[in-house]
């Protein structure tokens, strides 16, 4: 058997840049406010250093710049952590971005409460919530490596703004290059009856794994991945829906605004289902090693599985 590879999402944004280039994606050019180490674009600007812009500590500026490139044919990367991508820069991604539809591709790391040490205030949460009520806005939370590289690629063509969500933990690689991402398309990883686990980001590896876990119990659990969060794979979450009459989302973000409300408003309106949302409980996060918050506040295998028991 081979062995399980862990990257974070963030190396394969800093990897998948570069091969766009080396692809000859000629429109790209890569912004980022002083974090390129960080960010992992500093993987770009080392071999396309003419096509990558440090715009200083200034992340509402960046956004500014690269609505710029973007009205003059360019296609830029703006990159920052989630907190100040989302957060800080809100209004210009709002209104310099999102109002006039301008191609701008947002890549937005260091997300949730797997900053682990940097604690609450840049465990960002919220940035789902954010960006999904921009119209227009395609909000991506790709689940490992391959799928990463894919997304980062999938925007590029894109017509239109995207935000890309990554992440500073190494996680487990589980999709083999066979895999098509696609934006807008979910993807089902396990076939099941009793209960479908929805999932995107670090936590779909987690889903994975308490799916194996369900088997102890006699439980046959769906896992299904939904990387688009918006647009959101309606028809593959109903299908799955009403196949197995109970659905648990799984997210590391706050559980208003999220993965969980936007599966639970098109189930409610097209496919009425018992719903469980697992994401952080509407609170803010703290210090910590990563592995440990994920544990304490309830995003692992475990407490999925005592969840689906509990559910079913």
């Amino acid at each position: 058997m081979a062995e399980i590879k862990n990257i974070a999402t963030r190396e394969s944004y800093g990897n998948a840049l570069k091969e766009l280039a080396e692809e000859g994606a000629e429109k790209l050019v890569v912004l980022d406010a002083d974090l390129s180490a960080a960010t992992k674009t500093g993987i770009f600007k080392k071999a396309f250093p003419e096509k990558h812009i440090n715009c200083g500590i200034a992340e509402a500026n960046m956004m500014c710049v690269a609505a710029g490139f973007a009205t003059m044919g360019f296609v830029p990367f703006a990159s920052s952590f989630a907190m100040f991508a989302a957060g800080r820069a809100f209004e210009q991604v709002r209104n310099s971005i999102g109002y006039p539809h301008l191609n701008v591709k947002i890549g937005a790391t260091h997300a949730g409460i797997s900053v682990g040490e940097d604690g609450a205030s840049h465990q960002c949460c919220e940035d789902f919530a954010l960006m999904r009520a921009i119209p227009g806005m395609v909000v991506v939370c790709p689940a490992d490596d391959v799928e990463a590289k894919q997304a980062v690629k999938a925007a590029y063509k894109h017509e239109g703004p995207v935000y890309l969500r990554f992440g500073r933990l190494a996680v487990p690689v589980f999709h083999d290059e066979s895999y098509k991402f696609e934006i807008g398309k979910g993807e089902v990883i396990r076939e099941g009856s009793d209960v479908t686990i929805i999932a995107n980001g670090l936590m779909v590896a987690e889903a994975i794994e308490a799916g194996k876990q369900l088997e102890k119990y006699g439980i046959n659990a769906e896992i299904i991945n939904i990387a688009t969060i918006k647009p959101l794979d309606e028809e593959l979450v109903i299908a799955s829906a009403k196949k197995t009459g109970k659905v648990i989302t799984v997210e590391e973000h706050n559980i208003i605004g999220g993965l969980g409300e936007a599966v639970s408003s098109a189930l409610s309106e097209k496919c009425p289902t018992p719903v469980k949302r697992i994401g952080v409980n509407d609170e803010f996060g703290h210090s910590g090693p990563a592995k440990d918050l994920l544990k304490q506040f309830g995003l692992s295998a475990e407490n999925i599985v005592k969840t689906v028991k509990a559910f079913i």
